[in-house]
């Protein structure tokens, strides 16, 4: 399953210090309409909720509390539909003072220090999210 869609908007900007990242990063879709998108993400936290899919159990088995400060190495995502809602799906990997990489699916409770960030906005057919039967992920569906 694919689609084609062309360019549409480009966004550029910075959260604030002690935003809550994905609910910033969603706040912002809404407030724009991007109902289909990419984005990226630099900059720093102070404390991170990663969370992880059981793919034997098929649901998330809950977060991973990082309670420091961790640089952004990477964050990146798309924009799309669920149940007619505007949702941001992220993953991100943050590294500590020596080095140490942790990452995951982004949670509520991360919480910015500094984050710049890079949204495409992308127009066409949108992609609206269900329950895929097989791995009981929220997947594109046609």
């Amino acid at each position: 399953m694919h689609i084609e869609p062309k360019p549409g908007r480009i966004f550029i900007g910075r959260f604030e210090c002690d935003d809550d990242l994905l609910e910033s990063l969603t706040s912002f879709c809404k407030k724009e309409n991007i109902r289909l998108g990419t984005f990226n993400v630099l900059g720093a936290v102070k404390s991170a909720k990663l969370g992880y899919y059981d793919q034997k159990n098929k649901e998330y088995s809950g977060c991973v509390d990082l309670d420091k400060k961790l640089e952004i190495a990477s964050c990146m995502g798309n924009v799309s539909l669920k149940d007619g809602e505007i949702m941001v799906h992220a993953h991100i990997v943050l590294a500590d003072f020596e080095g140490k990489a942790y990452g995951g699916h982004l949670m509520p409770g991360t919480k910015v220090f500094a984050a710049e960030f890079h949204v495409q906005e992308l127009v066409g057919k949108e992609l609206k999210r269900g329950k895929e039967k097989k791995t009981g992920l929220p997947l594109w569906l046609e």
